[in-house]
């Protein structure tokens, strides 16, 4: 690290780089991302999580949902092998022990192929973890169905016997208690949105003969405390608003013809760093220009002093 105010050009690039890195670890650490499909003509509030799959308790009352509670995944990611939790549900008329947390398995019947020694069973069913790699190529985490081993601990101290949760499961898992009909769903995290988004209208254009892009368009309107805004979000023209950024993700429903309902999908991304590494790049590049008009006022006043020389000479 050299010294001088000769060198501040180049401090100020090196700063800017720093910056940059820091910029990527707030990203890494802080960001939250997810997706928001919504048809054409439609109003959603609410974006899915890539990552997080959480655990959904609710009680049923005339086909709705109600008094739903949420188990954060941050309290079930550690849960391997043996290892237990019990999440107390004050509003229910039971807890609920969670154990056994696998990040990415699949769910095998007892009849399609037999579990291995000690393998335990669940209904006919136990875990098996799918594998990360396909084709020596990662598959995204994005794709990843988490799963888990529950049970219900009723208030008189009995226990039900334990079940599988599973993010690829089509129904809930449901029992009744009295009168009353619960559900247990393991399920993306659902992000609620400050705002509404109503899809106006999809465009999408692709270059011709192929099935490659070129641009997908999507007219919004975002409906905030009754007041409606306009906007369009296309490939490499996001909407920023409120901390929050939508891109323009892909579309739906794939093959669909010329007077297919569309659906748009919009990456929901909220990080405190988004716009970090350009203001970075505005740094480094600010301070190369200062070191290169240093350079170039040394380099003119050498060559001056060395005419001046000559002549004396």
């Amino acid at each position: 690290l050299r010294k001088g105010w000769k060198q501040a050009g180049v401090l100020i690039a090196h700063f800017g780089i720093v910056f940059m890195l820091v910029s990527a670890g707030v990203t890494d650490y802080y960001s939250q991302r997810g997706n928001m499909a919504v048809s054409e003509g439609e109003t959603s509030d609410v974006a899915r999580d890539y990552f997080e799959f959480v655990i959904e308790v609710a009680e049923v009352k005339t086909e709705m949902q109600e008094n739903i509670h949420v188990i954060r995944g941050k309290y079930l990611t550690d849960l391997e092998g043996e290892d237990t939790r019990i999440f107390r549900l004050p509003k229910m008329p039971f807890d609920i022990e969670v154990t056994g947390y696998h990040d990415n398995p699949g769910p095998i019947s007892v009849t399609q192929r037999a579990p291995s020694a000690g393998q335990q069973s669940f209904e006919g069913y136990y875990l098996v973890d799918k594998p990360k790699q396909e084709g020596g190529k990662a598959i995204e985490p994005e794709l990843w169905t988490a799963a888990c081993h529950a049970r219900i601990l009723f208030r008189d101290g009995k226990k039900s016997d334990p079940f599988i949760l599973a993010g690829a499961s089509f129904e809930p898992y449901s029992v009744r208690v009295d009168d009353r009909v619960f559900t247990f769903d393991m399920r993306k995290r659902l992000w609620p949105m400050p705002f509404k988004v109503r899809l106006d209208k999809f465009t999408a254009d692709f270059h011709p003969g192929t099935s490659r892009p070129s641009k997908f368009i999507s007219d919004i309107t975002r409906t905030e405390n009754g007041v409606d805004s306009k906007y369009r979000i296309q490939m490499n023209e996001p909407m920023r608003y409120e901390g929050l950024t939508f891109f323009q993700a892909s579309y739906g429903p794939q093959g669909a013809g010329p007077n297919d309902r569309l659906y748009s999908v919009f990456e929901v991304v909220k990080n405190p760093a988004d716009m970090w590494p350009e203001y970075s790049l505005y740094v480094v590049a600010f301070g190369l220009l200062v070191h290169f008009v240093m350079k170039l006022c040394s380099f003119i006043s050498n060559s001056g002093s060395s005419r001046k020389k000559s002549d004396v000479e």
